[in-house]
């Protein structure tokens, strides 16, 4: 691969500011990266979409990175990766198409016992690749999925914290035995931003696991299997669209990334 190649940004999508906590964890690991980041917050939620609906959108949106001359991109929601990737794969065979998945195996690994709760949005929860996900784990831990239509729209909103979250998360953990809960998994690249509200709701004890980390380790395996790794030398640019076309939501964005 041509140096220039390796000089070209990272694109990063998701149906909203959910996909910056993967990005986030992508900084870390790659700090003189230059990274694209897109969120079709005028589009959103996905959760509660058709699958073609998602499909449509996803490939957009990958469009739209690939015009900005990305080098790699991260489809950085759930919703989108089950609804899309292979399909995305098989139509742009030339560049790395990374996708994130609940991340249960990191989670029946590191408990064995007590129950696995899977918070993500129905459209996750619904797909065929994440059920085939729950019965592969099923005979080594107790796995509960725990649809949570709205808190997307809330976390969009900017609320990550306060009453409102609280209650919101309270109503859905109703129904379950705080102390069993050995492990959360937050099967939504939104969900991060509300791990302080979740603590406060079920307590510290649990673990919350999300795949940001094993995403942003995939991204840096496949640019260097590629041989396009960036100038390790600098500091990276971040640069954010969004569908919206709002200084809120941009501003929103900047604010989820400190």
């Amino acid at each position: 691969m041509s140096n220039n190649e390796s000089m070209k940004p990272i694109g990063f999508f998701d149906s909203g500011v959910g996909g910056l906590s993967v990005m986030k964890k992508a900084i870390e690991f790659m700090p003189w990266e230059d990274y694209i980041y897109f969120g079709d917050a005028k589009n959103a939620p996905y959760g509660t979409k058709t699958v073609d609906e998602v499909k449509k959108l996803t490939f957009n949106a990958t469009e739209f990175l690939i015009n900005k001359g990305v080098k790699a991109v991260v489809i950085a929601c759930n919703t989108a990766t089950s609804a899309a990737i292979d399909e995305l794969r098989a139509h742009y065979k030339n560049i790395p198409i990374i996708g994130i998945e609940p991340a249960l195996k990191p989670a029946v690994e590191l408990c064995n016992n007590g129950k696995i709760i899977i918070m993500a949005t129905p459209m996750t929860l619904a797909e065929k690749k994440f059920k085939n996900l729950m019965e592969k784990y099923s005979e080594e831990a107790e796995i509960v999925p725990l649809p949570c239509a709205g808190l997307v729209e809330l976390i969009e909103s900017g609320i990550t914290d306060g009453d409102e979250m609280i209650n919101f998360l309270e109503k859905k953990f109703l129904d379950i035995d705080k102390n069993a809960i050995s492990a959360v998994v937050l099967g939504c690249t939104h969900y991060p931003f509300v791990k302080k509200a979740l603590a406060k709701v079920i307590g510290d004890k649990a673990i919350l696991i999300d795949g940001s980390e094993g995403t942003a380790k995939e991204l840096r395996r496949r640019l260097g299997k590629a041989g396009i790794l960036g100038d390790k030398g600098r500091k990276g640019e971040i640069t954010i669209y969004n569908s919206l076309q709002e200084n809120k939501a941009i501003e929103l964005s900047y604010k989820l990334l400190r």
